[in-house]
């Protein structure tokens, strides 16, 4: 299984902040909005991962990420000259992809929940052909939706629809076998000019190939694409890393647990990072294991 991370689009709904920095590089109270979709890839298992971005933000993203070494992860690079819509991730990764199945997230996607890593993980393991992952809003109007039956079998799935047949949103994350290539190359461009996400998955649906996980109430998702839900994720992350004690999205903590870099790895890392308190937590939990 590869990663797929979709980081392009100009981010106009959060103007002026995106005016010169891409939404993904906006914080998310102590950490860059791109960990947060990145530590979904990487304690799903994933360490192979393609960013997509902007010719404008991709030196950022490198200077930040690089090639993922440091994680003992592998990152790779590609420009999307401008958006053409979800499904446009497939064409642009194809040769990332080549003959592996995949998972694509949504650079502005925050998921947090109890759980959540062994249904990611029992996803991946359990795929056939696609999967995708439900979230019951108040909204629906607003986001692709899902209607399922009495055994939660896809019946049907739309895009923004006047009248939602469901309160289950889809949200930014999806998994598809190889076959979402010859997929991706087969739809049209809708109405707006962009190669839509729900119509890939109307394809798999009327081959029976589409599998649908719903979250509980035990889980969060968040998506960061205005003032207003920016300014609620980053106050979620901070009250829950505050009363826990732990932080979300740590990459460095991930690959360390992971045991994809060793403890002296992740001392070198923390060092230079002492005097945001940032290194001081990725020193205190090494300490805590060796007690």
């Amino acid at each position: 299984m590869k990663g797929i991370i979709l980081a392009g689009g100009f981010g106009t709904r959060l103007y002026p902040l995106t005016k010169s920095v891409s939404k993904q590089l906006l914080p998310i109270n102590d950490k860059p909005m791109i960990f947060y979709p990145l530590s979904i890839l990487m304690l799903s298992g994933i360490k192979d991962i393609l960013i997509i971005t902007s010719p404008r933000d991709k030196p950022s993203f490198m200077s930040l990420l690089g090639n993922g070494e440091n994680l003992g992860i592998s990152i790779e690079y590609i420009e999307q000259n401008e958006p053409k819509g979800i499904a446009d991730a497939f064409l642009l990764g194809s040769n990332f992809i080549k003959d592996d199945s995949v998972t694509l997230i949504l650079g502005d996607n925050l998921f947090f929940g109890y759980d959540l890593v062994s249904t990611f993980k029992n996803a991946i393991k359990d795929l056939k052909k696609a999967t995708i992952f439900a979230y019951p809003v108040n909204n629906p109007s607003d986001y692709g939706v899902v209607e399922l039956d009495k055994n939660n079998e896809v019946i049907n799935i739309e895009e923004k629809p006047e009248n939602p047949s469901s309160r289950y949103a889809v949200t930014g994350i999806y998994m598809y076998d190889n076959s979402i290539l010859d997929i991706a190359k087969s739809i049209k461009p809708s109405e707006r000019g962009e190669l839509e996400i729900t119509d890939v998955n109307k394809v798999y649906l009327d081959k029976n190939h589409l599998d649908a996980v719903i979250f509980g109430r035990g889980v969060a998702w968040l998506d960061t694409g205005s003032h207003q839900s920016l300014l609620e994720a980053g106050n979620f992350v901070n009250i829950i890393e505050k009363r826990q004690g732990f932080k979300i999205a740590c990459l460095e903590e991930i690959a360390w647990r992971n045991k994809w870099i060793s403890s002296e790895k992740l001392l070198e890392i923390a060092e230079p990072l002492k005097k945001s308190g940032y290194g001081n937590y990725l020193i205190d939990i090494v300490n805590q294991n060796n007690d």
